[in-house]
């Protein structure tokens, strides 16, 4: 396992991660609040929809300049970005995502395998030697 040289870099990782996941639920959220409100004609809901859908635009681009910067400590290559490297023929994406995989293991695991370099990483600070 491979681990960061920094607890900034794994802070970063992290809510890289968070952000993403929430990218990934807001969007059909978003979507499905306001067809719904639409179709019922509500308009508190059209006006509740544009405004998460403008979080989400913010939480967008907060994670999009986030995960330029977290990387993979071995290969240095931004897991969460997307990058349009070629990925290790054992990496499997999640929903069609590689970068969604990467984010709920970040979250759920403590612990990431790359999609570039398929080294798996445990998100803690390296020791280090005196």
């Amino acid at each position: 396992m491979h681990r960061f040289s920094s607890q900034s870099s794994i802070t970063r990782l992290k809510f890289a991660a968070i952000l993403h996941c929430f990218g990934y639920l807001l969007v059909p959220l978003v979507i499905g609040i306001f067809g719904y409100s639409i179709y019922t004609q509500k308009d508190r809901l059209t006006f509740l929809a544009l405004g998460l859908g403008g979080c989400t635009v913010f939480i967008i681009v907060i994670h999009w300049i986030l995960a330029a910067r977290a990387r993979c400590p071995l290969c240095m290559t931004p897991v969460l970005a997307g990058k349009k490297c070629s990925k290790h023929r054992d990496a499997r994406p999640l929903l069609g995502s590689y970068g969604l995989k990467v984010a709920l293991c970040i979250v759920v695991q403590n612990k990431f395998r790359c999609p570039y370099c398929n080294e798996p990483s445990v998100m803690e600070v390296r020791k280090k030697l005196h």
